[in-house]
């Protein structure tokens, strides 16, 4: 078996983990970043729903939804939907992050015990001659197990500070929802009864 080409694929993997957690990590603290400043800015400042960020999306559906809704079940149905899609949207790529703290420790720990396996095959075929290489292909096959780490170290960083920012944003969500439900209720109407008034109306007479 070829044991070098595959520490050397271990690796890979592992600089592949760190690219793909810190474009992860760019998107998702740009989209907390605007999403959070701008929720703030509806729930401060008044609900108005300019803008393209999520925030003003939540409240444009939250808006149009308690519009057409019959009765206050209804409206609180819809926002439920709308709060758990939004829920959704801001979890979107956290498993990655989540799927690299778990692996990068592993793919480290392969890479060591495929580093030393090939340490000790050349060491059968050529016997102990230079203690100092052998020292270096140790050496090379334990830094599998440090680069590993530090990466899972580094997604677990962000993995809960993005976690924080989607609980921050979700209680600010609840607080626009909650608002635009009680300004829509609050302009719609009084449904009639026409039914109900003139039953009242010969009972009375």
């Amino acid at each position: 078996m070829n044991y070098p080409w595959l520490h050397e694929l271990a690796f890979y993997a592992i600089y592949g983990a760190i690219a793909l957690a810190t474009f992860v990590v760019v998107e998702r603290m740009i989209f907390f970043t605007v999403t959070l400043r701008h929720a703030r800015r509806l729930v401060g400042d008044g609900l108005g729903s300019e803008g393209a960020t999520l925030a003003a999306e939540v409240l444009r559906e939250a808006r149009e939804g308690c519009a057409r809704a019959a009765d206050r079940n209804e409206q609180e149905d819809i926002t439920e939907a709308i709060y758990i899609s939004t829920r959704e949207k801001l979890q979107r790529h956290l498993w990655i992050l989540d799927t690299i703290v778990t692996a990068a420790p592993l793919l480290g720990l392969l890479g060591t015990i495929l580093g030393i396996i090939d340490t000790f095959t050349a060491l059968a075929r050529s016997g102990i001659s230079d203690p100092q290489a052998v020292s270096a292909g140790i050496g090379t096959a334990l830094f599998a197990t440090a680069l590993g780490i530090a990466v899972a170290l580094y997604g677990l960083i962000f993995h809960n500070f993005f976690h924080d920012r989607v609980e921050r944003i979700g209680e600010t969500i609840k607080i626009i929802l909650l608002k635009a439900t009680t300004h829509e209720t609050a302009r719609k109407p009084h449904k009639v009864d026409i039914q109900q008034v003139a039953r009242e109306a010969y009972e009375a007479a």
